[in-house]
C-alpha cells in the first residue's frame, strides 16, 4: 500500500476516476459482463475478473468508511420542522452456498442455491403538501447479515439527522414480525419523544387482510363481497378499526372460524397501528410504496433472476453499491470509497 496514492484515492493501481466509471457500470447495467462490453466499446479493455475485483473492493472500502467514527455526513436537510419517513422491507435472491461431501468429476464443488432475504431500508422527506422533496436525494441501503444489521444501519443513518423536537418520523411497512420487534428499540435508541413518531402499517397491505376474510366467508356472491370490503376499507381509512374487529369477531365460528381467527388477530395485534385518518390530517403518506419499488429497482432487477446465483459478501458489495446509484447518491458513494480515510481501514 503507497499512502501517496491513497491520499490521490488511487486504489488497486486505478484513478478515481476509472474506478467509479468501472463501479457505476457495473451497479447501472443487468451483469459484469454488460460492464465489460460498454468499457470496451468506450476503449477501456478491462476484463470481466478486474471488474469484479474494482467493484467489491470499492463496496467494501465505502461501508469500512461509512461506519468509522472519522466519518460525518450530517442529513439534516433545509428547514425546521422536518417530515422524515423510513421504511424496512425484504427481498428475495439465491446465494451459492458449497455441500459437502465428494466434488464433481471435473472437480467442481456441488452448491445449493438457496432463497435468502436481503433487507433493505430507504429514508426520504415529505414536504406539507405530503409531497417528496426532490432537492433532497432518499437514502437507500441494504445488507444480506439479517435484521438485526438493517436496523443497525437504520440506526446509523437516522441519527446522522440529528432529529430535533419539531421534527416527525413516520415509521411505516407491512406486518413482517422481524421489522416491528425491533421498531420499538430503535426508537428508544434515538432519544425522540413519543408525540414525534408515527408506526403505521402500509394500508394497502392491511387492505389486503380484509379482503382475506370476505373471501372466507362462504355463501356469500360477489357483489356482497365487493360491498363488503369496500365498507371496511373506508373504515380503515377514517380509524374505525375498532368497529372491523367487532364484525369480523361475530364471524369467528364454523368451519372456517380458525383462519378467521388469525386475520381477527392481525387487526387486535396492529390496531395502534392503523391511525390512518390522523396520518392522513398530516398529508403523511400511508401506503409503503418506496420501499417496495426499491425493492424492484436495487435487488430484482439487478440481483434476482434466473440461474443467478451469488456469494453472499459479493451480492453483500454489490446491494450497497446498488442502492447508492439508484438513489441518486453515487458522489456521496465515491467520496467514501476513494477517501484517504479508506486507506486506515486497511482495505487499500
Amino acid at each position: 500500500m503507497y499512502p501517496e496514492l491513497a491520499v490521490l484515492g488511487i486504489y488497486e493501481r486505478c484513478t478515481p476516476y476509472l474506478a467509479s466509471m468501472t463501479g457505476v457500470f457495473a451497479a447501472m447495467l443487468g451483469s459484469f459482463a454488460e460492464a465489460e462490453q460498454v468499457l470496451t466499446a468506450l476503449g477501456i479493455p478491462l476484463g470481466e475478473k478486474s471488474i469484479r475485483r474494482l467493484t467489491y473492493r470499492s463496496a467494501q472500502r465505502a461501508r469500512m468508511v461509512q461506519q468509522s467514527e472519522e466519518w460525518i455526513k450530517s442529513e439534516k436537510g433545509s428547514g425546521e420542522g422536518r417530515r422524515i419517513v423510513t421504511s424496512c422491507d425484504g427481498g428475495r435472491i439465491r446465494l451459492r452456498e458449497n455441500k459437502r461431501g465428494r466434488k464433481t468429476k471435473k472437480g467442481r464443488t456441488r452448491y445449493t442455491g438457496a432463497w435468502r432475504e436481503p433487507k433493505l431500508l430507504i429514508i426520504y422527506m415529505v414536504d406539507a403538501k405530503g409531497k417528496k422533496i426532490k432537492e433532497y436525494a432518499p437514502l437507500i441501503d441494504g445488507t444480506l447479515r439479517g435484521p438485526d444489521s438493517i436496523f443497525r444501519l437504520l440506526l446509523h443513518y437516522l441519527r446522522q439527522f440529528e432529529i430535533q423536537d419539531n421534527d416527525q418520523l413516520l415509521f411505516i411497512a407491512d406486518g413482517a414480525k422481524w421489522i416491528w420487534n425491533r421498531v420499538s428499540t430503535l426508537l428508544k435508541d434515538l432519544g425522540i419523544k413519543a408525540s414525534q413518531v408515527w408506526q403505521l402499517i402500509d394500508f394497502f397491505h392491511a387492505a389486503q387482510h380484509v379482503h382475506a376474510v370476505a373471501r372466507l366467508r362462504k355463501g356469500w356472491k360477489a357483489k356482497q363481497r365487493k360491498r363488503w370490503v369496500t365498507m371496511q376499507c373506508n373504515r380503515l381509512r377514517k380509524g374505525e378499526v375498532e368497529r372491523i374487529i367487532s364484525d369480523i369477531t361475530n364471524w369467528c365460528r364454523g368451519r372456517n372460524s380458525k383462519a378467521i381467527r388469525t386475520e381477527l388477530n392481525y387487526f387486535k395485534k396492529h390496531r395502534y397501528r392503523m391511525a390512518y385518518a390522523q396520518v392522513t390530517a398530516l398529508r403523511l403518506p400511508i401506503g409503503s410504496g418506496a420501499v417496495e419499488s426499491a425493492i424492484r429497482r436495487v435487488v430484482n432487477l439487478r440481483l434476482k433472476g434466473p440461474a443467478i446465483f451469488w456469494c453472499k459478501g459479493h451480492a453483500e458489495d454489490l446491494l450497497m453499491l446498488r442502492s447508492y446509484y439508484k438513489s441518486g447518491r453515487w458522489e456521496q458513494f465515491k467520496k467514501m470509497a476513494y477517501s484517504p480515510l479508506a486507506a486506515v481501514t486497511g482495505l487499500a
